[in-house]
């Protein structure tokens, strides 16, 4: 009997907080989203194909939301651009003078839009991500390892921008 009054005590007296972004507090008129394209204002091609595909699986792996490719049929926009694009070396083995690691920096600009009313959900003109990937100093085992730093920023970058999104709700 004791443990039944606490139980009920305790649900009668919950805070009512929950954990961001699994709230359904994103207008209900959204149902699809379209992530078109990014532009890219870099020398860096591939970059721009890897961010709205990562992004998209990430909308569909975190939310509800339907990925569409139409533009005209979507409830939302997810638009950006690549601004720049930085890779730096950062290590340099002694011996060789090759370079052991390298930084890659990314700038971007992320806006979530309605699609029908035109209100921006999210925006953030100076999303910036960063990661570091190690280069083989051995020419016999050389394995071109700037793609997968790339592939590891769009992944990260996906993660970032989704939840952003979801924890403004």
């Amino acid at each position: 009997m004791r443990w039944t009054a606490g139980a009920l005590a305790l649900l009668l007296c919950s805070c009512g907080y929950h954990t961001a972004g699994h709230a359904d507090l994103m207008p209900k008129t959204i149902q699809s989203v379209c992530i078109p394209a990014f532009r890219n204002a870099t020398s860096r091609y591939k970059l721009s194909d890897h961010l709205p595909e990562a992004i998209s699986r990430e909308f569909i792996a975190r939310t509800r939301y339907h990925i569409s490719s139409d533009l005209d049929s979507c409830d939302a926009i997810l638009r950006g651009q690549v601004v720049n694009y930085l890779a730096n070396q950062t290590t340099v083995d002694p011996v060789t003078g090759r370079a052991t690691a390298a930084d890659i920096h990314v700038f971007l600009s992320i806006t979530f839009t309605e699609r029908a009313t035109g209100q921006v959900l999210y925006s953030n003109p100076s999303f910036t991500m960063n990661e570091r990937y190690e280069i083989s100093t051995d020419p016999i085992a050389y394995f071109e390892e700037s793609d997968a730093g790339l592939n590891r920023v769009a992944t990260s970058v996906a993660r970032q921008v989704v939840s952003a999104i979801l924890n403004k709700f």
